[in-house]
């Protein structure tokens, strides 16, 4: 796995958009707030031509242009790092437009996004053998006092940290709207993290380790068995390590996420799988369906494995998330609270 150099003092942020465009308020807001918070650092900024743009379907324009900004910002030596602008819907349409043998050979660099950009961040992993940050979009660092999550991801991507754990509360509903563009979580939930040993609940779990990947399973149910599928290949060069999956879902209700699991499982993607970390589900949170919840909808197909399974985690939609360097040796611990600790 090749990791990219940490940013440091005066380097320049590059900014794209393969999936959502920041063209709209609270967006456009949080991007130039965030922007003048990054500069005031001593940080030099490049917006990517689609970052404004909302002349997509889904994303921020055209697939080709996405792809074309994507490899070409990627690739060029005038920025040392990379945030998306947004996650998004159909980010997956730009892939046939993204030069992954180009972006390979490239000098690595830290790519950070998530949600959409799973389309990115996962195949860096899988196909370019290359870490990422799964981790929030640009504008995300515009509110007026940075969340310790957001403090934690800019010590992970500057390298003044290689250990994050996670938080003691989390929100269900941002307040975040276009008149109130830069206010902090909406904190009212108690973290409370359910531990799994196979399809048995336990209360405390032993240490795990591997190459800690995944994203957001509803982008990752769609890359099962098309050309951008490389995770046999992938399993086979990391079979000595293993595979910790993190796994969480957006718009998924319980039978999706159910059935998507059962998909990526049948594909036998989970064949060297170490552990599995489950994020908060953001529509199917406390959901039942005909008596499926989040809890057996993944235990119900990821228990047959009899690994650690930890569930409602500081991944994903339902923030603060903790910065997952997706591709890194990891040591997770996890009892009352996760902790990840990337080698």
């Amino acid at each position: 796995m090749k990791y990219p150099q940490y940013l440091h003092s005066g380097a320049t942020i590059g900014l794209v958009a393969p999936s959502f465009g920041c063209s709209f308020e609270p967006y456009k807001s949080c991007l130039d707030a965030a922007e003048t918070r990054f500069e005031g650092m001593g940080y030099k900024i490049i917006e990517g031509p689609n970052c404004r743009k909302s002349d997509g379907i889904g994303i921020s324009s055209s697939p080709e242009n996405c792809g074309r900004e994507l490899t070409d910002y990627y690739c060029s030596e005038d920025n040392d790092m990379l945030i998306a602008c947004g996650g998004g819907e159909l980010m997956c349409e730009t892939l046939d437009f993204v030069d992954f043998e180009k972006i390979k050979a490239a000098t690595p660099k830290w790519y950070m996004g998530y949600s959409d950009n799973t389309n990115f961040t996962f195949l860096l992993n899988t196909i370019c053998d290359t870490a990422a940050i799964y981790g929030p979009s640009i504008g995300a660092f515009g509110m007026e006092i940075l969340e310790p999550a957001l403090q934690d991801t800019m010590d992970i991507f500057t390298g003044k940290r290689s250990e994050v754990s996670g938080y003691d509360k989390f929100e269900v509903e941002s307040l975040k709207d276009e008149e109130h563009p830069f206010v902090g979580y909406n904190l009212t939930e108690k973290k409370e993290l359910r531990l799994f040993m196979g399809e048995s609940e336990v209360n405390r779990l032993p240490k795990f380790s591997g190459i800690i990947t995944g994203g957001c399973l509803d982008c990752l149910a769609n890359l099962v068995g098309t050309k951008y599928d490389h995770v046999a290949a992938f399993n086979e060069r990391y079979k000595e390590q293993g595979i910790v999956w993190f796994l969480e879902a957006c718009d998924l209700n319980v039978m999706s996420i159910r059935r998507a699991l059962w998909n990526l499982d049948r594909a036998g993607w989970f064949d060297n799988a170490k552990g599995f970390i489950i994020g908060r589900p953001a529509a199917a949170w406390k959901q039942e369906m005909m008596g499926l919840d989040q809890y057996n909808a993944v235990t119900g197909i990821l228990g047959k494995y009899n690994v650690p399974i930890v569930m409602d985690a500081d991944v994903g939609h339902l923030a603060p998330a903790i910065p997952i360097v997706s591709g890194a040796y990891t040591t997770v611990s996890a009892c009352e609270n996760i902790v990840l600790k990337y080698n």
